[in-house]
């Protein structure tokens, strides 16, 4: 649904229909390669009088004609792939493009040309992405490999072919200053940061992540720009609208005045990393920071656009959305916006309260119980409606398929935004999260892995950035301010600075600990094996599948119809489960009924293994195991 000024909500269908945005072509920017020369074209509509490329080396200077809607084009002759340039507008100081595809000098420097069709693709038998089926690893591209960048990624795709994950998600890839941060300070979005490689070292990354199987999601953020090197009102005062407010300022001008040129921007930058780069699909960040009151939300827009784009390829849209907000992947004929899923981060909250007791922040919302867990698995989130925080939030879950709820038990936010960047599985035994993890992969949803939880590594992930100046100064200081509601973290809590280089350091895998904590990483392997293999498991069906508590057992049943999963996942102490009478619509496990899994097994460091017999099971303390008949 959509809200019109008087905060009523009409159908989509009831005020305009997709079709004729679609047979708009978008305004294309930057610089592209012709057999001549360069041709370039730039939204500027600040400029009265000029607007004039400036190549770097020679000083070459060519004047662009004024066009419609405030672009301004031309074409320099003689140059190529590789030359760098900048704009000068009304005869100021030059500047990056907005629309620059790379930054090799960081976002003050010269852009430069880049041609797409200068890497040959070795990819034609990949067609894409189920949402279905995925099991996805986010990582960030500077802390995955000591080296830190696409080529050292490349070689760590076999590894996580054999994991048993279905695709990769890249933190965002902007340009952001500073030689680190995770990626949300972008300011160049159609630039992938030099500090990780060349494009051409990215495509070779996705093109090999296909040959391998997997398919290469990227986090991209339409709710702000960064504020370091963020050129875009001496182009265009009209990017930002001061109709709304964001969490970081003016919010982008998706639905004030001259809205057009800035929406053509943003979804001609999402279909390009689909169409230069091959991208999967795209998580879109903090939704509900993205305010578009147009008849057509913009992502609404860019999706469609993006699937027709991509055709005959399938890609995938997931979103963030604190609203926990089910309108967001139903149709747009349905007054939805056309996505695949939501990040539902209740599924971690509920799990992280029982697994540590913490109940600072927004924590002290979750009840964090055995049946709480049950419950969300069941339902995808917690809150559809409830009050949180004083206000409603969320709405009904109905009919929404269980690959729709991006579920997790760490991703880069749930880790990095504590105060140390410490990881969940040092808040408790390996034999506590191994029943956690198994929970985890084997819920009706779709897993996603951060990075490292596999192997239990060592490594924290710390927030950090590499600002200059003032700007330095109050990250660090903010960041201190940051953890004062969360009483754990106390005023002796020493949290990492930001803007030091050890905070980035520190954060890097080691990833011989796949081999030291193989316990762990085969545990990982099997159940994703199981979850892409087997029958039942692969299905992410949630409406057949059911979840209850029992003292401190999550029992969870899914079925295809004809065979039939049970996990029972003990968190307390030893106990004898009774196996007939289990709960409405799960059928009594018959005689010689098959234990597929178990956590307590010698493989994955357990030294006791359930004992299952007609009509129970003893389970172990700290032990899941996994029946199928």
């Amino acid at each position: 649904m959509i809200a019109d000024g008087n905060d009523r909500t009409e159908s989509l269908t009831d005020q305009i229909t997709l079709e004729p945005l679609l047979d708009r072509p978008l305004a294309a920017v930057g610089a592209a390669v012709t057999p001549t020369g360069v041709a370039f074209r730039v939204w500027a509509p600040n400029a009265t009088d000029s607007v004039a490329v400036v190549i770097e080396g020679n000083g070459a200077r060519e004047e662009l004609r004024r066009a419609a809607d405030g672009y301004w084009a031309g074409e320099v002759a003689g140059i190529g792939a590789g030359a760098r340039y900048r704009y000068a507008i009304d005869g100021g100081d030059p500047l990056p493009d907005p629309a620059s595809r790379f930054q090799p000098e960081g976002v003050h420097g010269p852009s430069a040309v880049v041609d797409p069709a200068g890497y040959t693709w070795q990819d034609g038998g990949w067609d894409g992405l189920s949402a279905s089926t995925l099991s996805i690893y986010e990582l960030h591209v500077g802390t995955m490999t000591p080296e830190g960048t696409y080529e050292a990624l490349t070689a760590q795709l076999p590894a996580l072919r054999d994991l048993g994950v279905t695709a990769i998600e890249l933190m965002p890839l902007a340009e952001s200053p500073g030689r680190w941060n995770w990626g949300y300070d972008g300011v160049d979005i159609w630039a992938p940061s030099h500090n990780y490689g060349t494009p051409d070292e990215l495509r070779a990354l996705v093109d090999a992540a296909h040959q391998h199987g997997l398919g290469v999601i990227l986090d991209v953020v339409y709710n702000h720009f960064g504020p370091d090197g963020n050129y875009l009102r001496a182009f265009a005062t009209d990017y930002f609208t001061d109709r709304h407010v964001t969490p970081w300022g003016d919010a982008v001008n998706y639905d004030g005045e001259h809205n057009r040129p800035v929406r053509d921007f943003i979804i001609g930058n999402a279909v390009h990393w689909i169409t230069e780069y091959h991208i999967d699909g795209l998580r879109l960040d903090a939704v509900h920071a993205i305010l578009d009151e147009s008849p057509v939300h913009v992502i609404a827009e860019m999706a469609a656009a993006v699937r027709v784009a991509a055709a005959p390829r399938s890609v995938v849209f997931f979103a963030e959305d604190e609203r926990n907000d089910v309108n967001v992947m139903r149709s747009p004929l349905e007054g939805g916006w056309g996505l695949d899923g939501l990040w539902a981060d209740d599924f971690h909250h509920e799990m992280h309260v029982l697994l540590t007791g913490e109940r600072d922040g927004y924590y002290g919302e979750y009840a964090g119980t055995p049946d709480s867990v049950a419950r969300v698995i069941e339902r995808g989130f917690t809150f559809q409606g409830q009050e949180f925080h004083g206000a409603p939030r969320g709405t009904e879950v109905t009919d929404e398929p269980g690959s729709a709820f991006v579920f997790c038990l760490q991703n880069h936010d749930q880790v990095g935004n504590r105060a140390t960047g410490d990881r969940l599985h040092t808040q408790m035994s390996r034999e506590r999260y191994h029943v956690a993890s198994a929970l985890f992969l084997l819920a009706p949803a779709t897993p996603l892995i951060w990075m490292g939880q596999e192997f239990r590594a060592s490594a924290p992930f710390q927030y950090f950035t590499d600002h200059e100046g003032e700007l330095g100064r109050l990250v660090t200081e903010g960041r201190r301010r940051e953890f004062s509601h969360f009483a754990s973290f106390g005023t002796d809590t020493e949290v990492p600075d930001p803007q030091a280089e050890s905070t980035f350091r520190d954060s890097t895998l080691d990833l011989i600990e796949r081999e030291t904590n193989a316990d762990t990483y085969e545990l990982y392997q099997d159940l994703l094996h199981l979850i892409r293999d087997d029958a039942v498991l692969a299905v992410r069906d949630r409406l057949s599948s059911v979840a209850v508590a029992r003292d401190e057992v999550v029992m969870l049943y899914r079925t295809n119809g004809e065979q039939h999963r049970l996990l029972l996942a003990n968190l307390g102490d030893e106990v004898r489960f009774p196996l007939q009478g289990l709960a409405e619509g799960v059928p009594d496990p018959p005689r010689g009924v098959k234990v597929l899994l178990d956590t307590g097994n010698e493989r994955y460091g357990g030294v006791r293994t359930a004992a299952v017999a007609e009509g129970g099971a003893r389970i172990p303390a700290s032990t899941a195991v996994l029946l199928g008949w």
